[in-house]
């Protein structure tokens, strides 16, 4: 699939922040691919071509603009218009520190390896492994920009286990060795809190309303395990929060800086740098920081009343989650209680079952328990009912024995997966794919909030006639859902049942 022309003409020339990261200008005489805002001197039309991502522009023998850096561009939107099956694919190698073989790949997605080679050769015409060194060749890029980090340790945080391997890559991406970009980088990273950080940046497409997610976020944080620091100024506030990645602990602070439109991370622990390819990832979701904001607004405008609430909504974002487990075990606590009351008994649950470990200064962190540490529990001493302990139980073992997919094909494939089990029902599957999975039309129809704001004012709506509404929602029912709750003078709690509770401060 190519770009418009003219579309990305006309782009290229204004330089309009809208597209970048939507497509890459190549230059055939220089070789070199560029975002669209690349403030170089715009080359003559007849002397390029376009790309919808980086990875077809190196694919096709060009090299990155050292000047406008690819690497640091906004979440390509392309990747959406693929096949389900090549997406999944993608996720799947972002998700992980190794590149994993195609037959490996293939078997995870269900299919053969000569049918993968097959999809992303039609959709994108590239190889998953090309994809694959290209995003991490970039990446490592960003780290030899913008961290202190020595070379071999790039080398192993993008992915690569040999160093040799590793060169021979990221030279033919950029026809320079990685030792020569870390010689030209004048990056600098100072320290914090007394503490030394590895800086990574993400960044995103604007708007981007950084302190509705903090209120979001600030509302559900477990002690110990997360935290927000909201500070005088909404837009100063920051994120922080205990993680074990690949056989890694470490502690995270996520804070914004609006005036260059991304989110600065500085990561703590030793060994972290292993790591940094899928926590970026989770990251990236967590935040919903690919998210095309403009497309998702021009298409749920064209309903009166998502209208009205998008004046003041810039920006929406949908909530992710760290980790899919732990929010489905959350929203299974969610069921039929507050927000608050939720909170406070997955804070019990993290607290009995989850270890801790020492943070940068010597304070207590805690980590959320796994499912394999949750494999006993019987969760009578956390505040539930019977049938709500059993249910944890039943979900807790259905995710060991792998009847629980967290990387299911589609939403219709989850949900059946959900419901399944006793005591879950539609609410709690589509809420649980909504900001657990970050599906984007995922739909609780059955949320009184939601039925309210529906409703004819005497009578809140019924669930079917919620989703005939939002049958010209889709595919972006979940970010309709979080508007019609905004809409609401008071936001309800996450479940059915719930009595409406005050809607959080921007």
């Amino acid at each position: 699939m190519k770009p418009d022309p003219g579309i990305c003409h006309s782009a290229r020339l204004a330089r309009d922040k809208r597209f970048d990261g939507r497509f890459y200008t190549a230059v055939k005489t220089t070789g070199i691919f560029c975002r669209p805002i690349c403030p170089a001197r715009p080359p003559l039309e007849k002397n390029v071509e376009y790309f919808l991502t980086a990875a077809e522009a190196a694919a096709a023998g060009y090299r990155p603009c050292l000047r406008c850096r690819p690497d640091a561009a906004p979440g390509s939107p392309a990747w959406g218009l693929v096949s389900t099956t090549v997406q999944r694919a993608v996720n799947l190698m972002r998700a992980e520190r190794e590149a994993q073989s195609i037959e490996q790949l293939a078997e995870r997605l269900g299919i053969t390896s000569r049918y993968l080679r097959k999809l992303f050769a039609e959709h994108i015409g590239l190889s998953p492994l090309q994809v694959w060194q290209t995003e991490r060749a970039l990446f490592a890029f960003s780290l030899l920009r913008d961290t202190s980090l020595p070379v071999g340790d790039i080398a192993f945080a993008a992915g690569f286990n040999s160093l040799r391997r590793f060169n021979g890559v990221f030279k033919g991406i950029y026809q320079r060795t990685p030792s020569e970009v870390r010689r030209e980088s004048v990056s600098a990273q100072p320290n914090d809190r007394g503490v030394k950080p590895i800086r990574i940046y993400l960044s995103y497409r604007p708007p981007f309303d950084w302190p509705a997610l903090l209120a979001f976020f600030a509302a559900r944080t477990l002690p110990g395990v997360e935290q927000v620091d909201a500070g005088d100024d909404p837009e100063q506030g920051e994120y922080l929060r205990s993680f074990e990645l690949l056989g890694q602990r470490g502690l995270l602070r996520v804070a914004h800086e609006p005036d260059k439109e991304r989110l600065r991370v500085s990561v703590y622990g030793d060994g972290c740098g292993a790591v940094l390819y899928p926590l970026r990832e989770k990251l990236r979701r967590l935040f919903d920081l690919d998210t095309d904001s403009d497309e998702i607004r021009g298409h749920l405008q064209t309903d009166p009343l998502l209208k009205q609430v998008l004046k003041g909504a810039p920006g929406v974002r949908l909530p992710g989650a760290w980790d899919p487990f732990e929010y489905t075990l959350r929203a299974i606590l969610g069921q039929q209680i507050s927000v608050a009351a939720a909170t406070t008994i997955a804070g019990r649950v993290a607290s009995r079952y989850g270890e801790t470990f020492t943070g940068p200064e010597g304070e207590s962190l805690l980590l959320f328990p796994t499912a394999e540490q949750l494999r006993d529990a019987d969760f009578s001493d956390i505040g539930v009912t019977r049938t709500r302990a059993k249910t944890l139980q039943t979900f807790v073992a259905a995710t060991l024995n792998g009847d629980i997919d967290f990387n299911a094909a589609d939403l219709e494939s989850f949900c059946v997966q959900m419901t399944a089990l006793p005591g879950i029902g539609d609410w709690t599957a589509h809420y649980t794919a909504m900001r657990g999975l970050s599906m984007p039309d995922a739909f609780p129809a059955s949320d009184l909030g939601i039925l309210i704001v529906l409703g004819d004012g005497e009578r809140k709506a019924t669930p079917k006639q919620a989703l005939a509404r939002a049958e010209s929602w889709r595919p972006w029912r979940a970010y309709a859902a979080l508007l019609l709750w905004q809409s609401l003078k008071t936001t309800p709690k996450p479940n059915s049942k719930s009595k409406p509770k005050k809607r959080l401060p921007k």
